[in-house]
């Protein structure tokens, strides 16, 4: 014969003590997770700084060459190639420009809108680091517009990397850029190099 009765429900554990470990064990987990990308991340190179690290890494080398012609005075060393940049620049013949002059030689010229002969340029920034020029080049082209980084030798000021944008023979292209720097509180000079 069967036992119909109703029997006491059977005691149970309580869930709350495994919820509360549950809950410290997945905070505990994803604290682990965010600080190993933290470590990653901090370790990792930065972008646009690599080219830094090829140029640190070429000074032992010519160490070591000017070491070998020390050592070998009799011996002819081979002539030195000539490294041509596009934008290389002989000293002397870039000038800044003023908004006046500016105008000037726009009101020389009349309707066409084209300047005279010269180059014009916006120079939107001047870093000794290249990893600062980089990212300022980096921050043009997230506006749209297309910027070079020239590396200049300065007397007694070493190596600076100015960023620049053109070159530009219309005046209404030169406004537009310049418009839009001044909305993104990028601060540039014109640059007129001398034909």
């Amino acid at each position: 014969m069967k036992d119909y009765k109703p029997r006491g429900k059977p005691a149970r554990k309580s869930a709350v003590g495994g919820t509360l470990i549950g809950i410290f064990v997945g905070l505990l987990l994803g604290i682990g997770i965010a600080a190993a990308i933290a470590v990653y991340m901090t370790k990792s190179p930065a972008p646009f700084v690599d080219r830094t690290h090829q140029t640190e890494r070429s000074a032992p080398a010519k160490a070591a060459a000017n070491l070998a012609e020390a050592q070998a005075p009799g011996v002819p060393k081979a002539p030195e190639r000539p490294r041509f940049d596009f934008y290389k620049i002989l000293p002397g013949q870039e000038v800044p420009v003023s908004e006046r002059e500016l105008r000037a030689a726009a009101k020389d010229v009349g309707k066409a809108g084209s300047l005279p002969k010269d180059t014009y340029f916006i120079q939107a920034g001047s870093f000794q680091n290249p990893a600062e020029a980089d990212n300022l080049k980096a921050k043009l082209a997230l506006l749209g517009l297309q910027a070079s980084v020239e590396p200049a030798n300065l007397p007694d000021r070493g190596t600076w990397y100015r960023v620049r944008l053109g070159p530009y023979a219309r005046l209404g292209d030169i406004d537009r850029v310049r418009q839009t720097l001044a909305q993104n509180g990028v601060e540039a000079q014109m640059v007129r190099l001398k034909n």
